[in-house]
């Protein structure tokens, strides 16, 4: 019980603290404070259960060891008196013995609790360790050496829990090999899952996605996600230096490759601003960087990958304009001979797309050209005069 309040308080100031501009914003912080104040109550109260039991059982094993030892002198004794069956050397050893093991076996108590401790702990654990992944390679999974020709979406149904709504129903799209295939759409029309069941972060609920004609799912999850690159909305980087982060997950690169993969998505003039460049260490989860930095970096970290699949999800969506377009310019050649799928609200930066695919509550409404969309998607048609009439 110990152990889960303190579980529990972590969380709450972890929860807060990440928060701190949403609490201090909603005026929330006499409530954060009650309900840190309430979990440390029980935390205490909990504590206070666990000591009183300890020191219980100290007198406890005191007492008892006061009535063996009495009881043992007493009958030793008559046997010494009787001088029939111990002699009184033999009884001064013996309870000089006894005295001796006394300590060691009252220490048996206390050991007692830090096991019970540890156990407590190590049994929350193990629940994590002992969870099987939700998505694992099959016995039999095939490594998958390359990507030549496309990827297909056939008949992809696909539901977060097995009695929720549909998030994509009935999606089928092809992607060849090095083009750019763009999904446009308003919020929540599924078009992020789409991106996340490519790498299976998700396996499909129907249907399947095969690359060069292979069931996703027949290959390791690690030559999968090998050949592709991904850039998200909400950038993970880690309390390292700028150079760390944009070489995560690669080998064997140099300072220059890594100094190009900068200057490619447009991060490098901003790096050499800061006073250790490259060896700037940027804190936890980036927080020294501004929103638009970090997703340079993310971006920078795809570029030095250099993988066969490009995923941008939302990649510019926190971007100024300036910095758009230069990303923009960087993007398009990055894309070259390479195979891209990207979502953006801004569809300013997708007009190029070798294919636009417009979803709406988990189903492709239409696909084509910027300019085939205009004459037959009254939909899309609708989205581009709200984006570039304003």
């Amino acid at each position: 019980r110990v152990q889960e309040r303190i579980s529990n308080i972590t969380s709450i100031l972890q929860e807060a603290i990440s928060g701190i501009k949403v609490v201090k914003a909603f005026g929330m912080e006499a409530y954060e404070n009650e309900k840190f104040r309430r979990e440390t109550e029980h935390h205490f109260k909990a504590v206070l259960r666990q000591v009183r039991l300890n020191r219980l059982s100290s007198p406890l094993s005191e007492t008892l060891g006061v009535m063996v030892m009495a009881v043992v002198m007493w009958y030793g004794g008559n046997l010494v008196l009787s001088g029939s069956q111990l002699s009184s050397e033999d009884f001064i050893r013996f309870i000089t013995f006894l005295f001796i093991m006394m300590e060691p076996i009252k220490s048996l108590g206390e050991l007692n609790n830090n096991i019970q401790i540890a156990l407590a702990s190590g049994k929350r654990i193990f629940e994590v360790l002992d969870t099987p992944p939700a998505i694992a390679d099959k016995p039999d999974a095939l490594k998958l050496e390359g990507f030549r020709e496309h990827i297909r979406y056939e008949d992809v149904h696909f539901r977060y829990t097995s009695k929720g709504k549909a998030v994509l129903e009935r999606v089928t799209l092809d992607i060849p090999k090095n083009r750019k295939v763009a999904l446009v759409g308003s919020s929540g029309a599924g078009k992020t899952t789409m991106v996340n069941l490519l790498p299976r972060f998700y396996d499909v609920s129907g249907g399947r996605i095969t690359i060069d004609g292979t069931d996703i799912r027949d290959l390791t999850l690690h030559s999968l996600r090998r050949l592709m690159g991904i850039v998200t909305q909400e950038v993970i980087l880690f309390n390292d230096t700028v150079a760390n982060n944009i070489a995560y997950g690669t080998r064997d690169y140099s300072r220059l490759e890594i100094e190009e993969a900068a200057r490619l998505a447009n991060a490098y003039r901003f790096i050499k601003e800061f006073p250790e460049q490259f060896d700037t260490v940027i804190g936890e989860r980036g927080v020294l960087l501004s929103g638009g930095q970090r997703q340079r970096i993310s971006i920078a970290r795809a570029i030095l990958k250099n993988p066969p699949i490009l995923i941008f999800d939302e990649a510019t969506s926190s971007l100024d304009s300036e910095s758009e377009h230069l990303i923009q310019e960087a993007v398009e050649n990055l894309m070259k001979d390479r195979t891209v799928l990207i979502i953006a609200h801004r569809l300013s930066s997708i007009i190029n797309s070798d294919k636009i695919v417009l979803l709406e509550e988990g189903r492709i409404l239409s696909e084509g050209r910027h300019e085939e969309l205009l004459k037959k998607s009254e939909r899309y048609r609708r989205l581009c005069e709200l984006q570039f009439n304003g």
